[in-house]
């Protein structure tokens, strides 16, 4: 179904921040002068996320805190927050904690998150955010990976899924425990930050510094590392005002779980940045809950997922009624591609559209967008932000070449933005392979129309995005592959209405095993113990055996294809058939 453009109005257009005049005259050159900088030199990002704003607005909200628990509440101004973050940073400094050291942090939405990572980007630490549902192997290979040196945690979560291999991990000098105790061998945050001054110089840090280590999937090996720096506050700071239409003062809230890049670029640093006053709920989606802060908490900007929009969609409109939205503003969504029906629908029902947009781990930043000033065209990423240049390419034996108008190819970017990631963590030759020509290879299939907005078609590659989160399958099969009764396993995402995708695993059984419900669910309990219930399957089915390759591949586009009725494609390098 095809829907007609939503239209903006031309006062729209001429107060946005990316308006025509404001694209003509855009580069990152002037948006780095805009910034504060540190006093001596050099760029933080917690510096320009806080202390740039003071004193002049120390008693502005930064944080409205929402706890789980029914009335639980919490406001922090920005010069509580900048005072707090000082403290962190001395406890780091107390324990010797030093520049260029990683600080891990596995924690929902609570305040000392906020804490922790501001804190430690003052203290010249690396920080690298875990999200708190994975279970304790994807935990474990991501802080052995990035070499942690700290980590900030629960105590629930410490004796789950770090406690019983901790010792295991050399690089791992300090654990610090939000609350007032903690189990033995780590550190309570609460009297630590008690005894800490408030007063702490920032660090030197520059433009390339690193600052922040985010975690993604790949299609087969472990997690890649992405490698960002301090010089990535740029781009945070203009594609918020940019894309999100943040403005000094605004309310604003991002519902993405901080341990994933959103959380962290636009639910920590964007937003503080552009000096705006944070929503922070530390609970799930609950539908009632989320349409009353949206009304009481007066929300202007909102920035959430696909996923929470379906779930949404399918309580249906008189859900919304008795509620008033009209502080709401602007509205967005990210994470993974929007329906065009939900861009409609949150036009009819909060009197905004939902505006999607594209961007990546690896990017930093959103790329492209439709933002205040375009008309939308529901199920479009939208353009290109300024001082972003995509492109439609394809491979020409060594050399790229760039696609017309309505051409699939794969999505592009030139390269040269302040939030391009630098690396990959230890794996020089995997980032290699994501330029050619100037061109940051996404892996994402697109097509861009002839007025240059932007459609997504699917992933090049095998990744699942499930409720916004990236799954890699080789790490779901790895966990699989330990329980006892599987002997080999293949994962693809299959289409969910309101996951987008979700996780289906097919494996073959070692002898002696029988392919029965009870033999199931032990493997799937297996798996959602070592991986959490946000990446462990939701389906599994036996098979006598999987399609491989003649080198032992296992050809997973090709059980995607049959399992959803599509053209299997090239399979002449099938070994043989199965069953």
């Amino acid at each position: 179904m095809e829907f007609e453009p939503i239209r903006k109005t031309k006062a729209a257009r001429d107060a946005a921040a990316d308006n025509s005049e404001a694209r003509a005259a855009f580069s990152w050159e002037d948006a780095r002068r805009r910034l504060a900088g540190l006093p001596g030199g050099g760029l933080n990002i917690a510096h320009e996320a806080v202390e740039r704003h003071l004193p002049e607005h120390a008693d502005q909200v930064a944080i409205r805190w929402l706890g789980r628990e029914d009335g639980a509440r919490r406001e922090i101004s920005y010069g509580d927050l900048a005072a707090e973050a000082n403290r962190f940073a001395n406890v780091l400094a107390e324990h010797g904690l030093e520049r260029g050291d990683r600080l891990f942090t596995l924690m929902g939405r609570v305040p000392a998150l906020y804490t922790a990572t501001l804190g430690a980007l003052k203290a010249g630490l690396v920080v690298s955010p875990l999200f708190a549902a994975f279970g304790p192997e994807p935990v474990r290979a991501r802080m052995e990976i990035g070499e942690a040196s700290v980590l900030v945690t629960t105590a629930a979560l410490y004796r789950r899924k770090v406690a019983d291999w901790r010792d295991d991990l050399p690089s791992l000098k300090l654990v610090l425990i939000v609350g007032d105790e903690a189990p033995e061998g780590c550190v309570a945050l609460g009297p630590a930050m008690a005894e800490a001054s408030d007063t702490f110089e920032t660090v030197a840090t520059d433009t390339e510094d690193m600052a922040l280590l985010h975690f993604t999937s790949g299609t087969t090996g472990k997690p890649k590392g992405v490698v960002h720096v301090h010089g990535a506050v740029v781009a945070h700071v203009e594609t918020g005002r940019m894309a999100l239409d943040l403005r000094p003062g605004d309310t604003y809230w991002c519902t993405a779980d901080p341990g994933w890049v959103t959380g962290m670029s636009y639910g920590i640093i964007s937003p503080l940045a552009n000096r705006v006053t944070m929503i922070v709920d530390e609970a799930e989606f609950d539908l009632e809950r989320w349409y009353s802060i949206l009304e009481r908490e007066g929300v202007q900007v909102w920035y959430t997922a696909p996923t929470a929009i379906r779930m949404m969609m399918r309580a249906g409109k008189a859900a919304a009624k008795g509620h008033d939205f009209s502080a709401l503003r602007f509205a967005a969504s990210v994470g993974e591609p929007l329906n065009a029906e939900c861009v409609v629908w949150g036009h009819e029902v909060f009197g905004k559209p939902f505006h999607d947009n594209w961007w990546q781990s690896e990017t930093g930043g959103i790329m492209i967008a439709n933002t205040p000033s375009m008309d939308i065209r529901p199920g479009s990423m939208g353009k290109p932000l300024p001082g972003i240049e995509a492109g439609v390419v394809e491979r020409d034996n060594d050399t790229l070449r760039e696609l017309e108008a309505g051409e699939i190819g794969e999505l592009a970017l030139r390269e040269g933005w302040p939030s391009m990631m630098r690396g990959y963590l230890h794996e020089k030759e995997r980032y290699a392979k994501c330029f050619a020509d100037g061109w940051y290879l996404t892996g994402d299939l697109a097509m861009c129309d002839e007025d240059g907005y932007f459609w997504f078609i699917g992933r090049a590659d095998d990744l699942i995005k499930s409720s916004g989160h990236l799954i890699g399958p080789f790490e779901v099969e790895s966990a699989l592959i330990e329980h006892e009764a599987v002997a080999e396993a293949a994962v693809i995402g299959i289409p969910d209405e309101t996951a987008g995708e979700v996780v289906k695993a097919y494996v073959t059984l070692n002898a002696g095993f029988e392919a029965d419900e009870e033999t199931e669910r032990a493997i799937r309990g297996h798996a959602r113990k070592r991986l959490g219930p946000a990446v462990a399957p939701r389906e599994i089915v036996f098979r006598n055996s999987l399609p491989k390759t003649r080198s032992g591949k296992i050809m997973r586009r090709l059980l995607k294809a049959r399992e959803l009725g599509l053209p299997e494609g090239d399979i002449s390098t099938l070994e043989g058939d199965e069953t």
